[in-house]
């Protein structure tokens, strides 16, 4: 045999330089970033909704690689399926035949929503969404994209100008025409689709950025709107999509919303394979694939491919079988409900929100005088250090990893694996108490935690 490769010794020899190779040859500021706040840990291995150290402790997943590992990591299932396509050693991407696998992938997304036709395989969230601008300003002859404020979409170029954070789309001007509008303003999206050059209108039901859903009833009134002045709706389903908010669409909480377009990824890889899928009505499709000269008018290299198409079938399979949408539906009721029960005992938690596993944790200013000066010293260096003292210590010291909602925001977001169950919401609300009950004491490590997050925000003014 030429050209052996073996990953076991490759990484038995050369695992151990992990940050140093991360800082020398690609983004220099995340070793920076994860040095800074003690999360510069060695994972070994992962099952489901947990991951183990070089020292063997068990952590609690409650981030799920940004919502990735919809069904945990490692499903047997999902494994199984991914050697079973390689030991078939398809004739795959031969751009010049019709495999079975996307086609059927199509069929059973399509099962889940009915009101579609057509499906596009990319390769990530931010594709499908690239997807979706492209369909809906052809099908329309229009050039205008509305959003929402705080949305996030993507990052490559034409989903970035529909991201809501000023953060991200500083420097890489001009990017396709757009405008934001508040989330749940009806008025203002008529107002500008009065002005008729809006293709279409992109929503997350329930925005990432602070954990947000829409108003009842804006889904339904916007898409009313949007057709009558002949404009689409779009619905970024990348993160809330596959049972994570307790159905398999986080749109089809609300009656009657029927998106013209709908985007998802993330959950669908299996934790394995990067795949992303663009929704669409018949006539879109028609329209944008036209005639055969069309026939690559849109298309991605490795879109479709077996492995992608495989992980996507499998995790259908498990999902189905297992009930997962209602297994989310059950334990996210618990974990929010014992979420909320604290809200009452503690000054400085606000708020719980959300739907499935997707649930914020919102951070608020404390009345008595000693929380409210501390509180008062963490917003004027920068906001949302609160929120980070709070990830610091659930890793640090209880061996749970979560996530601060966005930039300058006093939020905590819950995205676990959907398979989290009753020990694992027990474990994190136990944890939860525990760094909620030393904030509130006044001292201790967290506010010497939080005078380091000061000085170096201070610094890097």
């Amino acid at each position: 045999m030429t050209g052996e490769f073996d990953l076991k010794a490759l990484l038995a020899e050369r695992g151990g330089e992990r940050y140093e190779l991360h800082a020398r040859h690609l983004n220099h500021q995340l070793p920076r970033m994860l040095h800074t706040i003690g999360f510069d840990r060695v994972y070994e291995r992962a099952e489901g909704a947990h991951f183990w150290d070089a020292d063997g402790n068990d952590y609690l997943d409650m981030l799920a690689g940004f919502g990735v590992m919809g069904l945990g990591r490692h499903h047997p299932v999902v494994r199984q399926a991914l050697h079973d396509v390689l030991d078939a050693q398809l004739a795959d991407l031969t751009r010049f035949d019709c495999q079975p696998l996307p086609g059927l992938l199509a069929e059973r997304l399509l099962a889940h929503s009915p009101h579609l036709d057509r499906v596009f395989f990319g390769n990530s969230g931010t594709e499908a969404v690239e997807t979706a601008l492209k369909f809906a300003r052809y099908a329309t002859g229009r050039p205008r994209i509305v959003y929402c404020a705080h949305a996030f979409h993507g990052l490559t170029t034409g989903s970035l100008s529909v991201n809501g954070e000023k953060g991200f789309r500083d420097g890489f001007a001009p990017l396709l025409p757009d405008t934001a509008i508040e989330l749940g303003d009806l008025d203002a999206l008529e107002r500008e689709l009065r002005k008729g050059d809006v293709a279409g209108f992109v929503v997350e039901p329930i925005q990432g950025k602070g954990v947000h859903e829409t108003p009842p009833g804006f889904l339904r009134a916007a898409q009313e709107l949007l057709h009558r002045h002949g404009a689409l709706l779009i619905a970024d389903e990348v993160q809330t999509g596959l049972g994570r908010t307790g159905d398999f669409y986080a749109y089809q909480h609300e009656d009657g919303v029927e998106p013209d377009l709908v985007c998802v990824a993330k959950a669908l890889s299996g934790g394995y394979v990067p795949v992303g899928a663009t929704l669409g009505k018949d006539w879109i499709f028609k329209k944008v694939y036209s005639s055969m000269d069309r026939v690559l008018v849109h298309s991605a290299s490795f879109g479709a491919n077996a492995q992608a198409m495989t992980a996507g079938l499998a995790v259908l399979s498990v999902m189905e079988a297992e009930d997962t949408v209602a297994h989310v539906r059950r334990t996210g009721d618990l974990l929010a409900g014992r979420l909320r029960e604290l809200v009452p005992r503690y000054e400085l938690l606000k708020e719980i929100r959300g739907r499935g596993l997707m649930i914020g944790i919102e951070f608020g200013r404390p009345t008595s005088l000693g929380l409210r000066s501390r509180w008062t010293m963490l917003q004027a260096a920068r906001k949302g250090l609160f929120a980070q003292m709070v990830v610091v210590p659930l890793l640090q010291r209880h061996h749970i990893l979560t996530q601060v909602s966005g930039d300058h925001l006093e939020v905590i977001k819950l995205i676990p694996p959907l398979v989290v169950d009753e020990a694992d919401v027990e474990r994190f609300v136990t944890a939860f108490t525990a760094v909620m009950d030393d904030a509130h004491a006044g001292g201790g490590l967290m506010w010497d935690f939080g005078k380091t997050l000061v000085k170096q925000a201070v610094a890097q003014r």
